[in-house]
């Protein structure tokens, strides 16, 4: 199969590697999609501020970072 891929033309070639790589993509997704989205729950949760303190809480930040 690798030789008759080999001699296939440029165009047919990339075809086939990306019909390869999303049938690849397809099948993994599906048993890590679940697991990574589980680690995940929350994050994006955020505390009530006010402007002011969240002005404040990224000033120290940046001080922090570029000192």
């Amino acid at each position: 199969m690798q030789k008759q891929a080999l001699q296939l033309p440029i165009r047919d070639r990339w075809q086939l590697v990306q019909t390869l790589l999303d049938s690849l993509q397809r099948e993994t997704r599906g048993g890590q999609k679940k697991g990574n989205l589980s680690r995940l729950r929350g994050i994006a949760k955020t505390t009530a501020m006010s402007p002011e303190d969240s002005e404040a809480d990224y000033v120290t930040y940046l001080t922090q970072k570029y000192q």
